[in-house]
């Protein structure tokens, strides 16, 4: 009798979760149901997943709606009518079109039209007209009533009770943007709309039999199923026209492969492929390989570089195939973690391109596979502690401090907190810990695209966002559980980096580099050098200071020691300890001795990382071995790290097998405890070990670019949008390795940054506010005919308006012209009429304007140094020539080495800061910060400040500081634990003499 139930994937307008619906449905005494969601199918296959475990028939609808507006209800008879739905769905979601009076025709799906929409039309066979409870009151005059055929149960199921009524208004309200107290009723559902006991639904339609008997029909006629199994494989099932081309096709790549990754290879590679190869056919993941090497033959051939990584760096066959640039058989690489024969989930790659090349491997992917079989991956955006509170703060019209206040609670939805909240603010409190984690809307996955052998509507009905390709109505989940897995196609802007330096050195240097010579790059003595003394600014992840910390610590200067700090740097790892535990065994040989001797069995499994679980691999050996579960066990206790599923049972029954396995092997319940709480805070974050070697690959390659190259390496991550840090502190960089840092020119410059020998002009993309049109046009008109002139010729060639003018002038674009920037715009405001448009045709008689007589206009190197700051967001002087009083202290860097557990004070330039919460004697958060500065010298000063020191005395911008604390030495790193910090004060321009134009105020040798 349930023909239109609705889960809260019926976005801003359902409450109620799959699980939360089913048992409802199935307390109240029915045994089949219709899931009808809102132009939505999200909920589809999971519910059809769960229904038949708990033993109701599931049958999966569409309720179509303009708005709220309901038009009709589409039920799928099949698997097929199903498919017919969504893609009348998808159609209308496409084109943003609204859906008619009258649906079209379905051949295998029932079409129900609610009886306020029935407009008198003629009915085909499959199509009836839904009575709820409330309409029987208006059926005796309606002219519907004696069709007695054509008559079904069409009651909503959406809430429980009323508290989901409630919460469903406040979605409402949030989705229209309105208050509450605003909201149209026009825009509700009805209290009515609830899961009403069977046997009271029955006695509802006691007086209409007829009624009963036509939607019992309707249920007991519709059924749909699918074949669950995350090895189901509903992918695409061969590349070429059978799976035998496939596999002879696969090994042919693999020998080709083959000759060019090991001339002479040994027995150990011939076993490991022959390996690979067998469990890779018997899993039938032969096109899988295929397609991702067809993805990266097409960059190759476009010259786009990238990085296959994740798990699939564990694969001898990703090797061969150039999937990836890992050596497995080197690192002793865990193929098991990718693919074994119990493992029931999919294999899984990572590639990563430019961020300038993806959306053209996106658009050869959907172009070779075509829309119908490809798709982008969803996934849900929730409604957080934040955006819950935000939201119905602004829909009860709270004020924004009552909403912040209710946003600082560290346990918003606890009992405690609701009871001591007042008015408002309890039923915020109240229907926040109802709405907190529901969806809120699709999103894109992202970086999955599914190619499915099936038409996608098979499986579910797909969005058209704003990147213009299909995109499905379920997550990366589902796509799981109904055997599709997913190509992830990803970018990143270090790769960028590496692609633009390469042609920098060609042009600048005349110098080509074989960035891929691995073997060479390994075994370099000055990449070797800038690791060890962790001068790795620009270069990937390593860059950051805590990646530069742990560096330190760590000694590291080869490839394993990189490839485990890209692991452990991962916060589950720190938070457990291990990274810390890590760092003691490396440089501590009697610690590594009493680790053996205390759990020898679990030291010899993780020998290469001193007993302590570094990669995702380590869980699983862990699992396997020390705890003797399955190999497919073991994998699902790594995935199941994720919250997403711990939540599923199939994480909980292996983790109550992990603990009874090993009581029975005799580990204490201590032993056990303290093993298990590393697999738990860490498993999810954790890299496997595959993804840390590409990684480290990307870093090596970036680094041998910088020791080599540095100003044209700095000049490709200053085009691809910096790194971690501000673009400020690559120019800075740039600077210390001997650039000349020059302001864009117009007859230099291109919209990025260009280099000249040591001469770096900045780009004129780089100046706030210049229009990208005005951009285009200077660099036309300056290809087509050549530079310019003079600030005259400028702006008769080029049509932009004063104001773009002046912050050209204003940049430094014209220096070229030896005149100053006032006498310039003053020159600029002559020339153009700000008030007329700029004209577009040719003059025939070059007449130029009349030249008048200014008085001696003065610009000073602060006058500079405040366009700068305006325009770039940071001066090109040093950041110390701008300060209003002499510099109090001269203490460097490099002079904390004397220091160690003393008091210093120390003057530094702020450049960022990382906000950590840590907990006092009460368990009650505050705020600590780690910082990072740059003495007078262009050097690093890594700074602690503790609660204390961050509440009395915070950070206050971009600036230079006063710094006072103690220098502390842990495994050679040094840091300044601060306990004063003050910001100095800049100059003002009336503290700039008019005739001081290069006399600063220090002699330090400041180079920022």
């Amino acid at each position: 009798m349930l023909l239109n139930c609705h889960t809260y994937y019926s976005f801003c307008y359902g409450t109620l979760g799959i699980t939360e619906l089913l048992h409802e449905i199935k307390k109240n005494g029915y045994s089949s149901f219709v899931l009808t969601d809102i132009n939505n199918t999200s909920a589809c296959l999971e519910t059809i997943r769960q229904a038949c475990a708990v033993g109701i028939k599931p049958i999966v609808g569409i309720d179509f709606r303009n708005g709220v507006e309901q038009k009709y209800v589409g039920i799928a008879r099949n698997n097929e009518g199903f498919k017919e739905l969504n893609e009348h769905l998808t159609a209308h979601l496409h084109a943003s079109e609204k859906f008619a009076d009258e649906a079209p025709e379905f051949h295998n799906a029932y079409i129900i039209y609610p009886l306020q929409a029935y407009k008198g039309q003629w009915l085909r066979e499959n199509e009836f007209i839904g009575i709820s409870v409330k309409d029987l009151q208006r059926l005796p005059f309606s002219p519907a009533r004696n069709m007695v055929s054509k008559l079904v149960a069409l009651q909503p199921a959406t809430f429980i009770e009323k508290k989901h009524f409630n919460a469903h208004r406040l979605l409402r309200a949030i989705d229209k943007n309105t208050l509450l107290s605003k909201l149209p009723v026009s825009e509700q559902s009805t209290p009515e709309a609830i899961i009403m006991p069977k046997e009271e639904l029955d006695k509802a339609y006691f007086s209409y039999p007829f009624i009963r008997i036509n939607t019992e029909h309707i249920l007991n006629d519709c059924s749909i199923g699918f074949e669950y199994g995350k090895l189901t494989n509903k992918n695409k099932k061969h590349f070429t026209d059978s799976i035998a081309n496939d596999i002879a096709m696969l090994r042919r790549e693999a020998e080709k492969g083959l000759k060019y990754r090991y001339p002479e290879p040994s027995e150990k590679v011939l076993e490991r492929i022959e390996k690979e190869m067998s469990i890779i056919i018997q899993k039938e993941f032969t096109s899988y390989f295929l397609i991702n090497w067809d993805i990266v033959r097409y960059a190759r051939s476009k010259g786009y570089y990238y990085v296959g990584r994740g798990s699939g760096a564990n694969s001898i066959l990703a090797y061969l195939l150039n999937i990836t640039d890992v050596d497995p058989i080197e690192l002793d690489l865990y193929f098991e973690r990718f693919i074994n024969i119990s493992r029931t989930n999919a294999p899984d790659f990572d590639i990563d391109f430019s961020w300038t090349d993806r959306d053209d491997m996106t658009r050869y992917i959907f172009n070779t596979y075509g829309n119908k079989h490809t798709a982008l991956l969803g996934t849900y955006s929730t409604y957080g502690k934040d955006s819950v509170m935000h939201e119905l703060g602004k829909v009860f019209g709270l004020p924004p401090n009552d909403i912040k206040d209710l946003q600082a609670l560290p346990d918003p939805f606890s009992k405690d907190s609701i009871k001591s909240a007042k008015s408002l603010n309890k039923l915020t409190l109240q229907y926040g810990s109802i709405i907190n984690g529901m969806p809120s809307h699709l999103s894109i996955h992202a970086s999955g695209i599914i190619i499915s052998e099936e038409p996608i509507s098979t499986y579910t009905a797909t969005n058209l966002p704003p990147k213009g390709y299909p995109t499905t109505q379920f997550s990366m989940l589902e796509a799981e559980d109904i055997g599709l897995y997913k190509f992830d196609i990803l970018s990143q802007r270090g790769l960028g980096k590496i692609k633009d330096a390469l042609s920098l050195i060609k042009d600048n240097a005349g110098t080509d580099v074989d960035i891929h010579n691995m073997a060479l790059l390994k075994e370099d003595d000055q990449v070797k050098h800038l690791m060890r003394t962790s001068q790795c600014i620009g270069c990937f992840y390593v860059e950051s200071p805590a990646m530069r910390m742990l560096l330190t610590k760590l000694q590291a200067d080869d490839y394993l020691r990189l490839v485990a700090a890209s692991s452990i740097i991962r916060p589950g790892v720190a938070q457990s300890g291990m990274m810390r535990e890590y760092i003691l065994r490396f440089r501590d040989e009697k610690r590594r001795e009493a680790a053996k001797a205390a759990l020898p069995e679990l030291y010899e499994l993780l020998a290469e990382t001193y007993g302590v679980m570094v990669y995702q691999e380590d869980v699983i050996r862990v699992a396997h071995i020390f705890a003797g579960l399955s190999l497919d066990d073991a994998d699902s206790l790594r995935r199941g790290m994720s919250w997403k599923y711990k939540m599923r049972e199939e994480f909980q029954a292996v983790s109550k097998k992990f603990f009874s396995n090993c009581l029975k092997k005799g580990y204490t319940l201590e032993t056990i405890q303290k093993i298990w709480f590393q697999i738990e805070t860490f498993a999810n974050f954790a890299f496997s070990k595959g993804h840390s070697a590409s990684y480290a690959v990307e870093s090596y390659q970036a680094l041998y670019l910088k020791a080599y190259f540095p100003l044209e390496y700095m000049v490709a991550t200053l085009n691809n949008g910096g790194g971690f840090y501000k673009m400020e502190l690559y120019i800075h960089e740039a600077r210390m390795h001997g650039a000349t840092i020059v302001p864009p020119c117009v007859n230099t410059s291109t919209d990025k940054c260009v280099i000249n020998k040591k001469d770096i002009y900045l780009g004129i993309g780089l100046i706030s506010e210049l229009e990208k049109e005005t951009i285009e046009k200077l660099l036309t008109e300056r290809t087509h005919n050549g530079k310019y002139t003079c600030l005259y010729d400028f702006i008769k060639r080029v049509p932009v308006s004063v104001e773009q003018v002046c912050l050209l002038i204003r940049s430094g674009a014209f220096k070229f012209t030896e005149k100053n920037k006032k006498e310039l715009l003053w020159e600029a405001y002559s020339l153009i009429n700000p008030v007329k448009k700029p004209k577009i045709t040719e003059d025939l008689f070059d007449v130029k304007p009349k030249e008048y007589a200014l008085p001696e206009l003065s610009n000073s190197w602060f006058d500079d140094a405040f366009d700068e700051i305006e325009l770039f967001g940071f001066p090109l002087c040093s950041p110390f020539k701008l300060l209003k009083d002499k510099i109090p202290v001269h203490t460097t860097a490099k002079d904390l080495k004397v220091y160690v557990n003393k008091e210093v004070q120390i003057v530094g330039y702020y450049i960022s800061k990382k906000e950590v919460m840590a907990k006092n004697k009460n368990k009650m958060p505050q705020r600590m910060y780690f910082g990072t500065f740059i003495d007078l010298v262009g050097h690093w000063i890594d700074t602690v400040h503790f609660p204390p020191s961050a509440k009395k005395h915070p950070f206050r911008g971009r600036g230079c500081y006063l710094l006072k604390g103690k220098v502390t030495e842990e495994f050679d790193h040094l840091s300044l634990e601060v306990s004063e910090m003050r910001r100095l004060d800049d100059r003002n321009r009336e503290d700039v003499q008019p005739a001081e134009g290069v006399t600063i105020n220090t002699t330090v040798n400041a180079t920022m």
